[in-house]
């Protein structure tokens, strides 16, 4: 006679929940537990009851370390992606695909870039948005202190050989690839972030189809 199911949430396949996974991504991506609740539109308690269940599982010991984990969430694109092959000197950056400014106001930021200047505008989501610089794309997002340098990302085949590899040669990153944004046809934004000698911030971008 077989025994009943324990009550409760059947165990998740993958290592973390969904929602860990949410929580631990936009962790990697620099945001605060207080941004994070107002972005997924939880409470603070449940952000940090997030963070220390995942750290937890991974057996991690600080936020940090959570930043530089390069775990991949199954299911996703990347996560099927093959590695890349090759026996050149890798990675070959690519050129970059995007810069980042901070602006105080995003709406008019948007209004000037757009029917100012003239450039086209991809999309915004929140206090985030894009244009189309001929084929470098322009990021735009809300800052109350707007820092003094841009952000340059370069574009990469693939974004993990190409963090190894950097990681390889010395390279400190402060974040590991992660997921920012899935686009409706399903093509996935993967960013990593390091700095430069001087402190500045660089990215790693690719765009990883299903």
């Amino acid at each position: 006679m077989s025994r009943p199911a324990p009550p409760g949430r059947p165990p998740h396949p993958d290592v973390l929940t969904p929602a860990e996974w949410r929580t631990v991504e936009a962790v990697r991506h620099g945001l605060s537990n207080r941004a994070i609740a107002r972005r997924d539109g939880v409470s603070l308690d449940a952000v940090k009851f997030h963070v220390a269940n995942a750290l937890a599982k991974l057996g991690l010991g600080d936020r940090r370390a959570l930043r530089r984990w390069p775990g991949v969430a199954r299911g996703t694109a990347l996560s099927r992606q093959e590695p890349a092959m090759t026996t050149a000197p890798a990675p070959v950056l690519g050129p970059i695909g995007q810069v980042a400014r901070h602006v105080r106001d995003v709406a008019a930021a948007v209004a000037w870039y757009r029917d100012v200047l003239g450039l086209p505008h991809l999309y915004t989501y929140g206090t985030l948005a894009f244009f189309d610089c001929g084929g470098l794309r322009l990021f735009l997002t809300e800052s109350a202190a707007p820092p003094a340098d841009s952000v340059l990302y370069f574009r990469v085949a693939d974004i993990r050989a190409a963090h190894a590899a950097l990681a390889g040669r010395g390279v400190e990153f402060v974040s590991a690839p992660h997921r920012i944004h899935v686009h409706g046809d399903g093509t996935e934004e993967w960013m990593a972030f390091f700095n430069d000698p001087d402190g500045r911030p660089l990215g790693l971008m690719a765009q990883v189809r299903p």
